[in-house]
């Protein structure tokens, strides 16, 4: 069963189709009183016609949301159709004429839904393009603080063992120089103590040898010879030596303490000063298509006084071409800063040069032909790594590190937002495609994969763009698909009546679309709301099959070709 308008979801795309009966034709204008999308040759005849030439038709963007069927709860057989301003109820035309809402004021209902519709629809805008992407933001700035955190809390740490450690250091060698010390009273006590034994040990020999003399005299066989030696002073006994105890040194313990001890090594502590709160950038500043910054004003000053100068030539005129060394084909172009130029060729080989073709840097990728790289707005350079399905990141000091990790999805296409910085990736799987907007930190914020009525939108988003009012521009299969930056479905475009093979797309600063037709080898030019305009280049102009196509900041158009030639071209004046 369908869906009615009102029973979209707010996030569905919109498959603008004019509604009158047998006609296909893009839809732009939508009646109020009808509620039918028409095409502009509708809106005519429908404005024409007698019985609805009074009815209300304006631009489908300012369309009234239809009413959805709700019966009234007193009258069962009758629609509401107004709100009851002074009871704020829904009720139907017979309700006006009870007593209940005598001397009301009613409004149409249907006013009312379109009014809330509207504000529901700006609410979500508004959460996808300021709330969300601020909030993830803060989040970031917030995992960074704890990394900051952890980094300056281990640094402390690493402060404190060190300190400690010399402390350690001076208490050993203090320790060291009183252990010295110690030894040194020690021997010295000890060598006074061993020379009073010694002497003590002397006097006992002494003793020893003066008992044998004793017993020497007391033969009965030499009286006189005792009574001789008894009157000696050499038979006196010599008294016992001096000695002297040791004084040992005494130990006295430091006075200190724990404190004493933190004083030495020091302390942390918590600032008093209180946590500044996070700055959250105001809602009329945020990147997301809200309203311009500064310099975001200075840029659509410029852009505005370059449209205002700027109109298409009458003739494509060459400027310049060169060789891409490193390549067999050119299948993608992306500008960065300073005068580089990258470009991708087959079998993932992705080539940086200059502008005179010089090559700077050569890198094998994983992946096969197409459109796979961009430059952001810091000028780093991201590219799809399609086998192993992630997006890497390339710093302008060539450091490779792996972005986004686009799990079962194939990434194909890749566009960086001129914006706001958004990240569109075309990805596709073995049944299904689609396009995933991501932030400029990597978050998935938006997917873009089916119309209102569950059609897929895209079978192989293979290249991709975005237009100055934030279309998003897809080269798919056999049609360049387009859809606003909600993901509302808003045109195709198929060719002019031959077979149409679209590949290399891209925009300029007055809302061109340009994409390259693989079938004749032409470049297409068309207006923002794909309505096709000229062919730039043809085969008669001196260019090959053309794949790739980009502008760059001088309004020049680059085109590669399936060799490794680059050629630029002067297209507006």
């Amino acid at each position: 069963m369908a869906l009615s308008e009102s029973q979209i979801p707010p996030d569905a795309q919109h498959y603008l189709v004019c509604g009158t009966e047998d006609c296909e034709k893009n839809c732009q204008f939508y009646c109020n009183d009808c509620h039918l999308p028409m095409c502009e040759q509708c809106r005519y005849e429908h404005q024409k016609n007698k019985k609805t030439k009074n009815h209300e038709v304006v631009p489908y963007k300012l369309r009234k949301r239809q009413l959805p069927v709700e019966k009234c709860k007193i009258h069962p057989t009758r629609q509401i159709e107004f709100l009851c301003e002074e009871c704020q109820i829904p009720i139907c035309s017979k309700c006006t004429a009870t007593k209940e809402h005598r001397g009301h004021v009613f409004t149409d209902l249907e006013v009312v839904f379109a009014e809330k519709c509207s504000f529901c629809y700006e609410e979500i805008a508004n959460i996808r393009k300021y709330f969300e992407p601020t909030s993830q933001e803060l989040k970031k700035e917030i995992a960074e603080d704890v990394t900051k955190i952890k980094k300056i809390m281990e640094g402390i740490r690493t402060a404190m063992k060190a300190e400690a450690e010399s402390l350690k250091r001076m208490v050993d060698a203090v320790t060291s120089d009183n252990i010295e010390q110690v030894d040194k009273i020690e021997q010295s006590l000890l060598h006074t103590s061993n020379g009073q034994n010694q002497t003590i040990d002397d006097y006992i020999n002494y003793l020893d040898d003066l008992i044998q003399t004793y017993y020497g005299y007391l033969s009965p066989s030499d009286i006189e010879n005792l009574t001789f030696a008894l009157k000696s002073e050499n038979l006196m006994i010599k008294p016992i030596p001096e000695t002297s105890k040791p004084v040992p040194p005494v130990f006295t313990a430091g006075q200190h303490s724990k404190e004493d001890v933190a004083k030495l090594l020091g302390r942390i502590s918590v600032p008093s000063t209180k946590p500044e709160n996070r700055k959250i950038k105001p809602m009329d500043t945020a990147s997301t298509q809200l309203k311009p910054t500064g310099k975001q004003r200075k840029q659509e000053r410029e852009k505005s006084d370059v449209k205002q100068t700027l109109s298409r030539s009458s003739s494509v005129t060459k400027v310049r071409e060169y060789k891409v060394p490193g390549v067999i084909h050119v299948f993608h172009i992306s500008l960065g800063k300073s005068g580089r130029l990258w470009v991708s060729a087959t079998f993932g080989n992705l080539v940086q040069t200059d502008l005179q073709g010089n090559q700077l840097q050569k890198i094998r990728t994983s992946g096969v032909i197409g459109s796979y790289h961009t430059v952001t707005q810091d000028g780093d350079l991201i590219y799809t790594d399609q086998d192993n399905k992630v997006i890497n990141r390339i710093t302008q000091d060539n450091t490779i590190t792996e972005f986004i990790k686009t799990e079962d999805w194939e990434p194909l296409s890749i566009h960086s937002s001129h914006i706001n910085g958004d990240i569109l990736v075309g990805m596709e799987t073995d049944e299904v495609a689609k396009v995933t907007r991501y932030n400029k930190t990597g978050t998935e914020i938006q997917n873009i994969q089916r119309d209102n009525k569950g059609q897929a939108l895209y079978s192989n988003p293979h290249y991709i763009t975005e237009n100055i009012n934030g279309d998003v521009c897809v080269s798919d299969y056999n049609a360049v698909v387009v859809v606003d930056n909600l993901g509302q479905y808003r045109f195709s475009y198929t060719g002019q009546g031959s077979e149409f093979i679209p590949y290399g797309i891209c925009t300029d600063v007055l809302g061109h679309i340009l994409v390259c037709d693989d079938f004749s080898g032409k470049v297409h030019l068309l207006d923002k709301d794909g309505q096709f305009l000229s062919l730039l280049l043809t085969p008669q102009q001196g260019v090959g099959s053309i794949r790739s196509v980009c502008v760059d900041d001088e309004k020049n158009m680059w085109v590669g070709q399936l060799d490794n030639i680059v050629k630029v071209f002067k297209y507006l004046e």
